[in-house]
């Protein structure tokens, strides 16, 4: 006795064909760390942080723990809303996500309904009847075309790579957005030291006008030589050209911070004339090597590239399995739309198919092997991604630890190089001192004070990398895929 099969004996084997599906991707694991369980030590570093010290480093605003000046951060929160590469990477997760739901729709079959009705006539020199016959055809289905019964996990590998990839691409935007809070911060801080510089310039090139205004009275008496006026024309000379600069470079940073911001800027919003007013927390404690993997998404990033790459595998290697495809419908037809839906109109049909392979010319051994060659290139560029992230750290750390004594013994050679100027002034004024000296004291004077600004923007920077390059606890952007 033949058994047909019914529809509940089709939807029965396919419900069970679906819970055998198996996958041939390798268990995956974390490559183990390239790098140091502990940060580097010696004279260029601080103290280890105290085991237990709280982090301001929680959560996707964790940058206002950081950058707490209230300009600064309203900068930094209208460039988030504003940029536009921000803007093309979250479009960029849209894309992944869409991208990504495609893929996993084809873990299950799709069903289509569908009707149709004809009418055809047949003339009489084509009918068996000798008389011109008119025939009516009608039926209602719902349909699966071509599904693919995953049996060794082929489609769920490739629906598990574009989820991988789909989340990549939101570590992605978490970078983008790290880095730009990072940017905004160290343009407004550049425009501020140069502003501080560009004043310090225009009260040096006052009192080096007034010298060389002071020694022509001198040179006109005939109390002063044509050197000493040639000598403080050229201090005046210098100090005029260094204004034009940082005339200059203010314009730039300003342009540049509206760039990074994503509008034009108003004077209020960018006031600040010195660095000594900025509020940025310096004390970050940095935690072991092993937070980073958890912390920095360009990390992250490059583990879910990593994990998309393993996928792939299952997907070449279930490619020399057999691959099982269904297409089947069920229904009711009739000769009239009337009796479409009379008993006993009821019509099904079911057509698996299989494709075994046999002879491909190599190459789904090649696809295999390109694979696991992306993988084997992925878990260096995860490793890289490591690497780099220690090193960067590491460099932060070094500098954090020389700068504060830097911008201190800076501090100390201004204060000193302004009393040797004063003093070298009085001393000039009495006849003591020659006008070389007094020149030579304002000249180191003016760049003291200049290398004072230089190492106070470094060291304001060197707390923007160090949120950087410790993640700043950035949280992807992920929304659900499905």
């Amino acid at each position: 006795m033949t058994v047909f099969p019914t529809p509940k004996r089709i939807a029965a084997i396919t419900a069970l064909l679906l819970t055998t599906a198996c996958s041939l991707a390798p268990d995956y694991t974390r490559p183990q760390s390239p790098v140091p369980n502990a940060w580097p030590t010696g004279q260029a570093y601080e103290p280890a942080d105290a085991p237990g010290k709280p982090s301001p480093l929680q959560g996707p605003d964790s940058w206002k723990a950081v950058f707490r000046g209230p300009r600064l951060q309203a900068l930094i929160a209208k460039s988030l809303e504003n940029s536009r590469d921000l803007r093309v990477a979250l479009l960029n997760i849209e894309v992944a996500r869409a991208t990504y739901r495609v893929q996993d729709a084809a873990t299950l079959p799709t069903l289509n309904a569908g009707g149709s009705t004809t009418r055809s006539r047949t003339p009489a020199s084509q009918s068996l009847t000798g008389r011109p016959v008119t025939a009516n055809s009608s039926q209602a289905q719902v349909s699966v075309t071509s599904y693919e019964l995953d049996l060794f996990g082929r489609v769920h590998s490739l629906s598990q790579q574009a989820l991988e990839q789909y989340l990549a691409t939101a570590e992605a935007t978490a970078t983008t957005r790290l880095s730009l809070i990072a940017e905004v911060a160290n343009a407004y801080l550049t425009l501020v030291s140069d502003r501080q510089l560009l004043a310090l310039t225009q009260d040096t090139l006052k009192a080096q006008q007034a010298t060389l205004d002071r020694t022509q009275r001198m040179f006109d008496r005939g109390s002063s030589s044509a050197l000493d006026l040639a000598q403080s024309q050229t201090s005046v000379d210098t100090a005029r050209a260094n204004l034009e600069q940082y005339t200059r470079l203010v314009a730039q940073d300003r342009n540049a911070l509206e760039l990074l911001v994503g509008a034009p800027l108003t004077d209020a919003e960018i006031e600040g004339t010195s660095l000594d007013d900025q509020d940025v927390l310096g004390d970050l404690p940095a935690g072991l090597p092993s937070d980073l993997v958890l912390r920095r998404p360009d990390i992250r990033e490059a583990e879910h590239t990593l994990k998309a790459a393993n996928a792939n595998i299952g997907a070449a290697r279930a490619a020399f399995f057999p691959q099982i495809t269904l297409t089947g419908s069920y229904g009711t037809a009739s000769a009239g739309l009337t009796d479409l839906f009379a008993a006993g109109s009821s019509s099904w049909s079911f057509g698996p198919s299989v494709s075994l392979p046999i002879f491909d010319n190599g190459k789904n051994q090649a696809n295999l092997d390109i694979a696991k060659a992306d993988r084997d290139i992925d878990v260096a560029n995860y490793e890289k991604a490591v690497q780099t992230a220690f090193r960067e750290v590491a460099d932060a750390l070094a500098a954090r630890g020389t700068l504060d004594r830097q911008l201190a013994a800076q501090t100390s050679l201004v204060k000193s190089t302004q009393l040797t100027y004063d003093l070298s002034t009085k001393r000039y004024d009495r006849g003591i001192d020659s006008f070389l000296t007094l020149l030579d004291a304002q000249r180191s004077l003016y760049s003291a004070q200049q290398n004072r600004i230089s190492v106070q923007l470094s060291l304001l920077e060197n707390r923007v990398t160090l949120f950087k390059v410790l993640g700043g606890s950035e949280t992807a952007p992920v929304t659900e895929a499905n």
